[in-house]
């Protein structure tokens, strides 16, 4: 079947979604930011619009140039270029640090008015913040602070830390990619600490880290407030042979099949590095020991794997190291920024601007996640029924963004006109008239 290709003056638009976004970066004061002139708060908010789409290059705001539903959708007069924009940023940019508190406070709006799914160990419940540093690829750039990973590439290596089973981002932090991942992150905790005692939040809090966080500087903050955590240890120097003996004398052994034992226990000792008065901290630790592989191949000499963790959980040992394995799933939070969101490859060459476009994707990423833990709450209106926890950034963005739509003027009043079987109009609309009373 052929097509016949026509032109209209009709508004059609495929962006209908930025009123959603509009709606929620209203209500969490977004526009209203005082650093900077008007202008420049402006090209922040065009910044945002992008964003939400999945769109981080400069350039491509001339595509909205003269969008009237891109105006209209967060209350702007003009759409500056691309020219502009890049100048108006780097403007606010060197405002430094009062700009990224005034978007760190949208951001707490925001996580006010979400709710957070607890993760269950024996019976307790916890909020799960997972704190974790993630490279950045931005190979054969010359951008100021690119720097050899410890992936192997030359990019960025920032942190952040994420809250709930939903996984809204709870802060984020811009880094040169030489950076160890433990610089710095006694500040990011005690920022983040912050920020959950202003959420006032009905369980207590269990933070996650892996091994290269492995300082007293991580858990001294921790336990001056009171928060529960759990930390994979660096082994660094400690002997194979030590850890086997606690294991065959306070571990519980588990033969999952012939030639492989595995032992679960936990060991209360000081840390290397305490103060004086410091707590003695328990280890948990698992110790897996192989005689003969899983294809059958017999071991000369035994092999043996050892995972330790320091926490100050309750819990038996074999659930704690289950609570740990759900620490993985903050990798999928990094690959809905960076692959759904495009935000992996900033887009200036100047490090303070690429660091007020990360603070801005991370409320711009909570904004998606909102829209799709709202339409996860009105499950009678989906189009399609799913027991999903977790609608994923990608979908958000082309279900609920890219919305196909007429926009009609009429007086002073804008239309949006959404094709009637659309299976997404029901809750589209709900969701517009929920986010209007925010």
């Amino acid at each position: 079947m052929s097509f016949k290709i026509e032109c209209t003056t009709e508004c059609l638009e495929n962006t209908g979604g930025l009123v959603l976004a509009g709606e929620i970066s209203r209500a969490c004061g977004l526009g209203a930011i005082r650093s900077g002139k008007r202008s420049w708060v402006k090209a922040l908010v065009s910044m945002f619009g992008l964003l939400v789409q999945g769109r981080t290059s400069f350039e491509e705001i001339a595509l909205y140039r003269k969008n009237r539903l891109f105006r209209s959708a967060f209350n702007l007069t003009r759409v500056p270029a691309k020219e502009t924009m890049r100048l108006y940023l780097e403007k606010l940019a060197r405002v430094g640090e009062i700009i990224l508190t005034a978007i760190r406070a949208c951001n707490m709006v925001l996580l006010a008015k979400a709710k957070f799914t607890p993760m269950m160990i024996e019976k307790r419940l916890y909020i799960p913040v997972d704190v974790d540093v993630s490279t950045m690829d931005n190979s054969k750039s010359h951008k100021e602070g690119v720097s050899r990973t410890y992936m192997g590439v030359d990019g960025y290596a920032p942190i952040f830390s994420y809250i709930g089973s939903e996984g809204y981002m709870l802060d984020c932090e811009l880094r040169k990619g030489s950076q160890h991942c433990q610089k710095g992150t006694k500040e990011f905790l005690e920022r983040n600490i912050t920020i959950i005692e202003k959420l006032q939040l009905s369980h207590p809090v269990l933070y996650r880290l892996d091994g290269g966080n492995d300082s007293i500087g991580t858990i001294l903050p921790l336990i001056e407030k009171g928060w529960f955590f759990l930390i994979k240890r660096n082994l660094r120097k400690e002997r194979v042979d030590y850890w086997l003996d606690i294991a065959e004398t306070l571990g519980k052994p588990e033969y999952p099949r012939k030639g492989k034992t595995v032992y679960t226990g936990t060991l209360t000792k000081t840390h290397p590095k305490a103060e004086p008065g410091m707590p003695d901290l328990d280890i948990v630790f698992q110790v897996t020991v192989r005689t003969i592989e899983k294809k059958g191949v017999q071991n000369l000499v035994p092999d043996v794997e050892i995972e330790t963790w320091w926490t100050n959980l309750f819990e038996s040992p074999e659930e704690i190291i289950k609570a740990y394995h759900g620490h993985g799933t903050s990798e999928q939070f990094h690959s809905e920024l960076k692959t759904d969101m495009d935000v992996e490859r900033l887009p200036s060459g100047k490090m303070s601007v690429n660091a007020l476009i990360l603070i801005l994707s991370m409320f711009a990423f909570n904004t998606l996640r909102f829209i799709g833990q709202s339409a996860l709450a009105l499950p009678e209106l989906l189009p399609i029924q799913t027991d999903v926890s977790r609608k994923r950034i990608r979908k958000v963005i082309s279900d609920l963004i890219l919305i196909g739509c007429k926009l009609v003027k009429h007086g002073r009043q804008f239309t949006l006109r959404v094709f009637e079987d659309n299976p997404w109009l029901p809750i589209f609309r709900e969701l517009y008239t929920a986010f209007q009373l925010l």
